[in-house]
């Protein structure tokens, strides 16, 4: 039987499910007995794709990387061979975990902890990457809000090089009598990265119109699988606090997904073709990165030195429009 854990805070009414066999996929998550994340029914039955649904996790890499190649500490490495995902066109996709099984390693009430450690819980996938790479992410509702804590440690004796993200399916409208053609879709990203194929050129540009999302784009009007950038203030100052909102006017809600705007540096918008969802996916580096700067200046790409951990976080929350979006 599929591996399902729901948490739930019984004080507001709040619930998750979580699919432990589906890449600890959080698939649900309802307030006021409103669903907020859109996934195929029976997704936790094996219905519909790992990456196609619910809060799929990204991890050892986000997105794309080139024909699955790429080279490191002077060792060339190919992950097209078959074992790891494929976005059709010959590029390696969205990491090593989000297709597989995770262990729940705690769990109460209102909490759920799982474990991926690439060499035991895809050992035929260690070869492809550098090191060994462990992540780490606890599922909690705190009221409504549902919070992933997550933490990413090297096991290897060598440094770790990764990128990290997630990719949220959000469900629109947020209320029973709404249109998902009205809801507005704010990210408050200045640039962004020019595209081939899905692959970045190295070549930033300003935010184009039709993706331009600073002060809420519609989304009937959306046709979007952007890599925004610039992710900063209207004085063109970074944001220590990144956030991301869909606001519904009819129904007066708005949902709010924060992180740290030190860590996540790129926010991918996707509108999947004929539903009522809005992706908003944030990045610790640029699709590609590993190619395109390994150093990471430029890219985001990451290296986590043998031993050592990295730990962030990210909030969903949702609440009546123009209500404080403060948490504390």
């Amino acid at each position: 039987m599929p591996q399902v854990v729901e948490i739930a805070d019984p004080d507001c009414g709040a619930t998750a499910q979580i699919s432990v066999d589906r890449g600890f996929n959080c698939f649900s998550w309802r307030v006021d007995g409103h669903e907020l994340l859109d996934a195929e029914t029976g997704f936790d039955a094996g219905s519909g794709r790992p990456s196609g649904h619910g809060i799929p996790i990204l991890f050892p890499f986000p997105n794309r990387i080139r024909h699955g190649r790429f080279d490191w500490n002077g060792q060339h490495y190919d992950l097209s061979g078959g074992t790891a995902p494929d976005d059709g066109n010959g590029n390696a996709i969205h990491g090593f975990c989000l297709d597989r099984p995770w262990r729940v390693i705690s769990e109460d009430d209102a909490s759920v902890t799982g474990e991926f450690h690439l060499s035991r819980d895809a050992a035929e996938r260690r070869p492809l990457w550098p090191t060994d790479a462990r992540i780490t992410i606890r599922y909690g509702l705190e009221q409504s809000r549902l919070i992933a804590r997550v933490t990413i440690d090297n096991p290897d004796g060598q440094d770790m090089p990764f990128g990290f993200g997630t990719h949220p399916y959000f469900r629109l409208p947020l209320g029973p009598n709404s249109t998902a053609a009205d809801c507005l879709v704010r990210v408050p990203a200045h640039q962004q990265w020019e595209l081939d194929a899905c692959l970045p050129t190295g070549h930033r540009l300003p935010v184009d119109p039709s993706c331009d999302l600073r002060t809420g784009g519609r989304f009937g009007d959306m046709r979007l699988d952007h890599v925004l950038t610039s992710i900063s203030d209207e004085h063109a100052e970074p944001l220590e606090t990144l956030e991301m909102s869909v606001d519904d006017p009819v129904a007066g809600h708005r949902l709010v997904q924060r992180c740290d705007g030190r860590l996540f540096r790129e926010v991918v918008v996707y509108t999947p073709p004929g539903r009522d969802a809005v992706c908003l996916e944030p990045y610790t580096c640029v699709t590609d990165a590993i190619n395109l700067d390994p150093t990471g200046t430029g890219s985001g790409w990451r290296v986590l030195p043998a031993g050592e951990t990295w730990e962030t976080r990210i909030e969903l929350f949702t609440g009546p429009l123009g209500a404080a979006t403060v948490v504390d």
